[in-house]
């Protein structure tokens, strides 16, 4: 019988198995991960932005939080953190849920460093719809790194990884263990374990057998995410307008570009969570007609070097939040332990250093 089976090889899952055996003690863990790679799908096809509060000025603990946890990330993954670009955070002047003063007000609150910008990069910036831009200190990731790094560090402590490898379902064997049913090259194999970590992200609730859902409501969208090379005006930088007519551009270091996101066009389609719906299903059917020359049509209206950008390539994916939290942005991570399987579990984190908030969660479970 496996010590512990983790379902979903993105970070949290990983990180999760890891902690099992360097934290807890734990001396068989079994990470499942469907696709051909671990970090290949919601850990890799995202702005690849480290957090550092800036993001969420309608949300103070989710900001508050990735104050906390932007220095642990950085100290335990140096070489996947990406620092050598300049971060800009702009206010838009109209339909904005945040002021320039609100903004600034914010920044102080939760100890974010914020400063006025030089002359040459406020000209950058149509001056009639953005009311005032800072220099900020926020970070990127290479998500290529951060898989390279997490696939050593499981491989030296002895986790198995079982790759394109789907769990079917969880079923409740007596009152002291579980069992998860997957494929695996054609066949279909049960295993015994103490401990269930659910980690699958978007396939949360797609399980069958005794498995109950999470209580949490969770809400799916279908995002883009433009792949673009930045024209030399904008090289170097990374820029958020926010907080209504909302777009960023970040470092995408993992292929040598910038992301290009809109909260208007990103997402191209949305809707509750179900059962019966698989939100990876449906991606996979999804025709995947990019929206990019709307993007940089409307955020060219706000800087004007954007009409000049090079469009490259797309990532399409299933981004899911709690819909507790759609009104104010903020991230919350979902840690549900099951009542009718007790040693189940399931977490959900909408940003990558919420990791440390998953881990801390754990410090106060009795898992041994």
């Amino acid at each position: 019988m496996q010590d512990a089976i983790v379902i979903g090889g993105g970070f949290y899952g990983s990180m999760i198995a890891l902690y099992l055996m360097k934290m807890r003690g734990f001396k068989a863990v079994t990470l499942i991960e469907r696709e051909a790679a671990l970090l290949n799908r919601a850990s890799y096809n995202n702005q690849a932005r480290v957090h550092n509060g800036y993001h969420y000025p309608r949300s103070f603990t989710t900001a508050f939080r990735s104050r906390v946890n932007l220095p642990r990330f950085i100290k335990d993954y140096p070489d996947a953190v990406v620092t050598n670009f300049t971060k800009l955070y702009a206010i838009a002047r109209n339909n904005s849920k945040v002021t320039a003063k609100q903004f600034e007000r914010f920044c102080h609150e939760i100890g974010a460093k914020l400063e006025p910008v030089p002359a040459s990069v406020e000209k950058l910036f149509e001056p009639r719809l953005i009311e005032a831009v800072y220099l900020t200190e926020e970070y990127a990731f290479n998500s290529r790194e951060l898989a390279g790094e997490a696939r050593r560090e499981l491989d030296e402590i002895g986790v198995e990884i079982l790759l394109n490898t789907r769990v079917k379902s969880i079923h409740r064997q007596g009152n002291e263990s579980l069992s998860v049913t997957y494929e695996q090259d054609g066949k279909s194999i049960e295993r015994s374990t103490r401990f269930i970590f659910n980690c699958t992200y978007s396939g949360l609730n797609q399980f069958t057998g005794d498995f109950p859902g999470t209580q949490t409501k969770l809400k799916h969208e279908l995002t883009e995410m433009a792949l673009v090379e930045m024209p030399d005006a904008l090289k170097g930088l990374g820029v958020t307008v926010m907080d209504g007519p909302f777009f960023s551009m970040m470092p995408f270091p993992a292929r040598g570009l910038h992301t290009l996101s809109h909260v208007r066009y990103t997402p191209h389609m949305q809707w509750n969570d179900a059962p019966d719906v698989d939100p990876y299903h449906r991606l996979e059917h999804y025709h995947r007609d990019t929206r990019v020359d709307r993007m940089i049509r409307d955020v060219a209206r706000y800087m004007a070097p954007v009409a000049n950008v090079q469009y490259r390539d797309s990532l399409f994916e299933v981004k899911t939040i709690l819909v507790k939290n759609e009104g104010d942005d903020g991230r919350p991570i979902l840690f549900e332990q099951h009542a009718q399987l007790p040693n189940c579990y399931s977490v959900l984190g909408g940003k990558i250093d919420n990791i440390f908030d998953v881990l801390e969660k754990l410090d106060a479970e009795p898992i041994h």
